[in-house]
């Protein structure tokens, strides 16, 4: 075991993972943290805890994932490249791993001119393939960046990486893939899908190349709300691709179905997705949406989730919640 934590285990030992995500607050109401992770607490192996997701100045994902260990929710803590330079990001890993987290997800993290503060100066000192590499090194060698004399203490983190399958040419972005993998990565969690067949295609060619055998991945899935939502993330997310027929489905139903429709379509991605050699669980984002998550992980067919023996999140025998 790298890190020993429980999605590590849950993937270890051949289940079909889920995660989720949410964004702290943007300020110090811990009300907020803990009303979303009891939503959150039992229907999934972890929840990601986004760092200042587009670039607005939100909790840190430090605290909040710190917060969640507390809770006795497995959290999988992002770091951007963004707001660090490489040393904050050393000290952030080893405060990380200080206060019990063991995933991370390295990323380069949105652009400033999406936030509220549009004046920061943005750092990139490394970029997300060196940090994935920095933390790995910090693992397997106890070393930091730039030296040879091992630390003190140890760095137990399962390293995630962000994959975009749809971002052209397809092949380059599976090369990219190869690189981050070769990096450090030990699991992946890809963007948003809704485009299943594109996908399909791009995880032929992943388990071709054998990246599929040398790192887990889990397909990202976004639950649509509304017509407007699924208009608006086809038009202007970069990467994005929303095939016409679900937008026309999405906007041929009644508003105050929309929703339910949505839902719908989720699990019927769920179901295809499961079928495709090489997936190794899922990632859903849930934009705000934290109440609705026990609804969609039970209708999706994604309960009860394992418990694995050994973690520090739950003991017993293995068995189903």
């Amino acid at each position: 075991m790298k890190s020993g934590s429980n999605l590590e285990r849950v993937l270890k030992a051949g289940h079909f993972a889920v995660t989720t995500e949410f964004g702290p607050p943007k300020g110090t109401d811990l009300s907020i943290v803990k009303n979303k992770a009891e939503f959150i607490r039992g229907n999934v192996d972890a929840v990601n805890v986004t760092d200042c997701q587009t670039a607005v100045v939100r909790l840190s994902s430090i605290a909040t994932s710190a917060i969640l260990v507390q809770m006795g929710i497995e959290p999988v803590m992002q770091m951007t490249c963004r707001d660090r330079n490489r040393i904050a990001i050393q000290s952030d890993i080893f405060g990380a791993s200080a206060l019990g987290i063991k995933n991370m997800l390295a990323i380069s993290g949105d652009h400033h001119s999406f936030g509220n503060q549009k004046n920061a100066r943005k750092v990139y000192d490394i970029d997300s393939m060196q940090m994935i590499s920095l933390v790995k090194r910090m693992r397997d060698e106890q070393k930091m960046l730039s030296e040879d004399k091992p630390f003190q203490g140890e760095v137990p983190m399962f390293i995630g990486a962000a994959a975009n399958p749809f971002a052209p040419p397809v092949e380059f972005r599976a090369m990219h893939l190869r690189k981050k993998i070769e990096a450090g990565a030990d699991f992946i969690q890809t963007q948003s899908i809704y485009d299943v067949d594109k996908f399909r295609q791009w995880m032929k060619i992943v388990c071709d190349m054998g990246l599929d055998r040398q790192c887990a991945i889990l397909a990202g899935l976004t639950p649509l709300k509304s017509a407007g939502m699924a208009r608006y993330m086809a038009d202007n997310v970069p990467g994005m691709q929303i095939p016409e027929s679900l937008l026309t489905r999405m906007a041929g139903v009644p508003k105050e179905r929309a929703a339910e429709e949505g839902i719908r379509i989720f699990c019927e991605q769920v179901e295809q997705i499961r079928e495709i050699p090489g997936i190794a669980g899922l990632h859903i984002m849930a934009i705000e949406w934290e109440h609705r998550i026990p609804e969609i992980t039970e209708r999706a067919g994604l309960l009860p989730r394992p418990v694995m023996q050994g973690n520090d999140f739950f003991s017993g025998d293995p068995q189903c919640r």
